[in-house]
C-alpha cells in the first residue's frame, strides 16, 4: 500500500528506495501473528481492577507450579490458567518470567505425560513473544527441550515446539544458536516430510525463518 500510494522512501527509516524495490513477505512474522490472533483488547483499556485481579491470580499458579509438592493435576491445572492469562497480557508475561516459572516450564516438557508436555510448550510460547524473552529462554535450555519434542512427542507438541523456534527465531542471534544446535534442522525438516498439514506448516515456517541466517 505504502508503494502503491507512490512513496519511494522506507516506511521506517525514510532513506530512498530503488525504482523497483525486491519486497520480501515476512512469512515467519505472519505465522507468529496468525497464531496469536485471539488477543484481549490493550491493556490500558482493561479496568485496573482486573488488572490487579489476574496479577494476583497468577501468582497463586506460578506458585503452584513451581513447587516440589504439586501433583501433576494441580500444575496441569496452573498451566492451563496461566496458558490463557500470558496470551493475552504482557504485564503478566513479563511477570511470569520474572517469577523463575521457567524452570518449572522445561521440567514438565521433559515429561512423559504429554498433556503437561503440550500445555507447558504453549506457556513457553507465550513467553517467547516477549523480545526481551527470547535470549534468555535459549540460555534456559529450551532448545534442547524443542529438538526432543520434535522428535518424538506427539503431533500437536511438535508443532507448538514448531512455532516455539519460529519465536526464537525473530532475534538474529538467536538463529545462529538453533542452527548450531545438534539435530535441530534435521528435526524440522523430518517433521516436513513426515507430518501432517499442521506439523508441516509450521516446521516450513520455522526453517525460512533459520534460512534468513546464512550459515544455516
Amino acid at each position: 500500500q505504502w508503494i502503491d500510494s507512490g512513496n519511494r522512501t522506507c516506511p521506517i527509516t525514510k532513506l530512498p528506495l530503488s525504482e523497483n524495490p525486491s519486497l520480501i513477505p515476512n512469512h515467519p512474522l505472519r505465522s507468529l501473528i496468525s497464531n496469536f490472533a485471539h488477543v484481549s483488547p490493550k491493556e490500558s483499556s482493561r479496568p485496573r481492577t482486573q488488572q490487579e485481579h489476574s496479577q494476583s491470580q497468577s501468582q497463586a499458579l506460578i506458585s503452584t507450579l513451581v513447587s516440589r509438592l504439586s501433583s501433576n493435576a494441580s500444575k496441569l491445572e496452573s498451566l492451563s490458567r496461566l496458558v490463557r492469562l500470558t496470551k493475552r497480557d504482557s504485564s503478566i508475561r513479563r511477570k511470569v518470567t520474572e517469577s523463575g516459572v521457567v524452570r518449572a516450564a522445561l521440567d514438565c516438557v521433559d515429561s512423559c505425560n504429554q498433556v503437561l508436555q503440550e500445555k507447558s510448550l504453549s506457556l513457553l510460547l507465550n513467553l517467547s513473544l516477549e523480545d526481551d524473552n527470547k535470549v534468555g529462554l535459549v540460555a534456559d535450555g529450551v532448545i534442547r527441550r524443542i529438538v526432543a519434542v520434535l522428535r518424538v512427542g506427539s503431533p500437536d507438541c511438535k508443532a507448538i515446539a514448531a512455532t516455539l523456534l519460529t519465536s526464537l527465531a525473530v532475534v538474529e542471534v538467536n538463529k545462529a544458536t538453533i542452527g548450531s544446535y545438534p539435530d535441530a534442522i534435521s528435526a524440522l525438516v523430518y517433521l516436513l516430510r513426515v507430518g501432517n498439514d499442521r506439523e508441516r506448516k509450521e516446521s516450513a515456517t520455522a526453517l525460512y525463518a533459520l534460512c534468513s541466517f546464512p550459515d544455516n
